[in-house]
């Protein structure tokens, strides 16, 4: 599927597994299961259906395969955005919200926040750019570093869901 041109939902309803994880199974961050499980929800009624489907996938999955989506997140920028190893869609994500472009104290406090909130909890910090600025984006790393373990899974998860919104909306004509 061609990242310029999104697909009817239509077409959506009527892929094969195969195809439908090969077009939608990195909205899941290095994660096809979750496009494999959201497909078995089709056909979708909309695009909420569709998304519904992505984050009913997650919410029904073990406690350890969630972790693993959480861990399979990159920093907000981290190692992998100055490395050019993002995927496509968080570097477009990432530059979209000027995380690209950080003044060198702005860099070194997110990779100060990286650090502590990763070993705080185990896993990266999840945040939701697209249409947040390089600002909101460390008032809320600022936050969110005083919350408890529990309070930053389901954070993060709930972060997770809201990055397959944006993406399945970005791919999907409503």
């Amino acid at each position: 599927m061609s990242r310029l041109r999104p697909i009817a939902l239509e077409e959506v309803n009527h892929l094969d597994l195969t195809s439908f994880t090969a077009l939608f199974g990195d909205v899941a961050e290095h994660s096809p299961w979750v496009a494999e499980a959201a497909a078995h929800g089709r056909p979708y009624a909309d695009r909420e259906a569709m998304v519904a489907a992505f984050v009913d996938a997650v919410m029904r999955a073990p406690r350890m395969d969630q972790l693993e989506l959480i861990r399979a997140h990159p920093n907000l920028a981290g190692r992998a955005a100055i490395a050019g190893s993002l995927t496509a869609d968080s570097k477009r994500e990432q530059v979209g919200a000027g995380l690209d472009s950080l003044t060198p104290a702005e860099f070194a406090r997110f990779s100060d926040l990286n650090g502590f909130y990763k070993q705080q909890n185990g896993f990266p910090f999840i945040f939701a750019v697209k249409g947040a600025t390089k600002d909101q984006i460390l008032a809320a790393f600022e936050e969110r570093v005083r919350n408890d373990h529990a309070t930053e899974f389901a954070t993060a998860l709930s972060q997770v869901c809201r990055i397959f919104r944006f993406r399945i909306e970005d791919r999907v004509k409503s």
